[in-house]
């Protein structure tokens, strides 16, 4: 029988191997629900499959809440709701804490978030996934715009590349997987001269390794988590820097997602 969990706090770090000392692969934003995989040899980690993108890491045990199977279907055929508020706050009669932006939101119904016994009132934007708009997409983008960069980060406080496009993605019922890599296998390619706001781009180095993908934007502009999310200038060789007025990353290609 399968074990299950749910993230029941703001953030809680992914890590490659089981330790505090192990990079940071992920992370888990409240209301990502996993598989539990395996338990560490010392008990205080476990190894997860989040049901989302099917990413794979290790959480401390003391960050997560048991849930059931049942809890698990019943999530999986609901429609997700997002938070849609830069900050917003879930409070309890014992506790409050803020939910970040792309933060699921189980079970929403009336201003209520139902997870374990515990109900919590939520005060901020709420919305639905919603089909593919490119000027909506674009303004959800925007709205990271001075998010620092953070390896394995996938919100305000701390974002990579692939995570930033993920997070834009899904609130716009296009799934994509977590890493750079894995997004540049999906899509159709398109080139530089017919893209559109809306398409990815992604970026190579010297050994034709995709290291490196942002969102399009209208006028030649990409908006791309590099330092932190940002808008620069793209051309046919790759992202120009506004401020240093230097090539940064080498273009690979450009996919048009809204195709998948």
């Amino acid at each position: 029988m399968k074990d299950y969990g749910i993230c029941h706090l703001s953030v809680v770090p992914v890590r490659k191997e089981p330790g505090d000392i192990y990079e940071m692969s992920t992370q888990l934003l409240f209301g990502d629900f996993f598989e539990i995989l395996e338990v560490s040899v010392n008990q205080k980690w476990i190894h997860i499959k989040n049901d989302f993108d099917g990413y794979t890491g290790w959480i401390d045990v003391k960050q997560y809440m048991p849930v059931d199977e049942s809890f698990i279907h019943k999530l999986q055929q609901t429609p997700p709701v997002f938070c849609t508020s830069l900050y917003a706050l879930a409070k309890s009669d014992t506790r409050f804490f803020p939910l970040l932006m792309g933060s699921t939101l189980p079970l929403y119904k009336n201003g209520i978030i139902s997870i374990g016994d515990e109900p919590f009132i939520l005060e901020g934007d709420v919305g639905y996934a919603r089909t593919f708009d490119a000027k909506q997409l674009e303004h959800t983008a925007l709205l990271y715009l001075g998010a620092p960069y953070l390896w394995g980060g996938k919100g305000h406080f701390g974002i990579d590349c692939s995570g930033f496009v993920q997070q834009v993605f899904r609130m716009y019922s296009l799934p994509l997987p977590r890493d750079a890599y894995q997004q540049a296998e999906l899509g159709v390619t398109t080139p530089l001269e017919y893209s559109q706001s809306g398409d990815v781009a992604f970026f190579q180095n010297p050994e034709g390794k995709i290291i490196h993908v942002g969102i399009v934007l209208d006028n030649n502009r990409i908006i791309h988590a590099s330092g932190q999310v940002r808008i620069d200038k793209l051309d046919d060789t790759g992202i120009i820097h506004l401020d240093q007025k230097i090539y940064t990353h080498r273009l690979a290609f450009i996919k048009r997602m809204a195709q998948l």
